[in-house]
């Protein structure tokens, strides 16, 4: 496969978190995340505005439920999360651990779009490999939630008492949109 550019150099393949965060008017509950730090939300360093009328928040915070135990002890609880490309779901299909163990994609892909975790340098598959069972539970469910076409809510009404409310309803499995 012939290449123009190389990998990355396409202003639009920046992974950078400079690049990916930007803003929006619409956020997520506590349970799924941040809305985005207060420069963020009001355009200040960090976001980026997107042509158009529109922008796209790519970047979401989180709080994880018990924090990931680095090697010293340290706990590691607030991080956040890209957006995921195409690429990213796509690239992981290929690695040889997914292909002998099929549920290891939520971890290669996990380590691709969490962009930070408290103050480690770096985030890569055995920072998700040693998470906690419920930390994992956790970010696949945050993964799914922003990366599902931002349709995992729907309005309903209550057939006995009429009430409005908003029901949040699952979409498929992590690495499988």
């Amino acid at each position: 496969m012939r290449r123009s550019l190389p990998i990355g150099s396409h202003p639009r393949a920046d992974p950078s978190p400079e690049h990916l965060a930007t803003t929006a008017s619409d956020g997520l509950d506590a349970r799924a995340g941040r809305a985005g730090t207060a420069g963020q939300r009001a355009g200040g360093p960090g976001a980026t505005e997107m042509a158009g009328p529109e922008t796209l928040r790519t970047e979401f915070e989180f709080d994880l439920p018990r924090g990931y135990v680095d090697e010293n002890g340290t706990v590691h609880r607030r991080g956040s999360m890209r957006l995921a490309t195409a690429r990213d779901e796509l690239v992981p299909l290929r690695d040889i651990r997914v292909r002998e163990n099929p549920p290891y994609l939520s971890v290669v892909l996990l380590a691709r779009v969490v962009t930070r975790l408290g103050g480690l340098p770096l985030i890569h598959d055995g920072i998700i490999e040693n998470l906690f069972a419920s930390d994992l539970a956790f970010l696949q469910d945050l993964y799914q939630r922003i990366n599902a076409d931002g349709h995992t809510r729907a309005a309903v009404v209550c057939p006995s008492c009429a009430t409005d409310f908003e029901v949040e309803f699952g979409g498929s499995r992590l690495g499988e949109s």
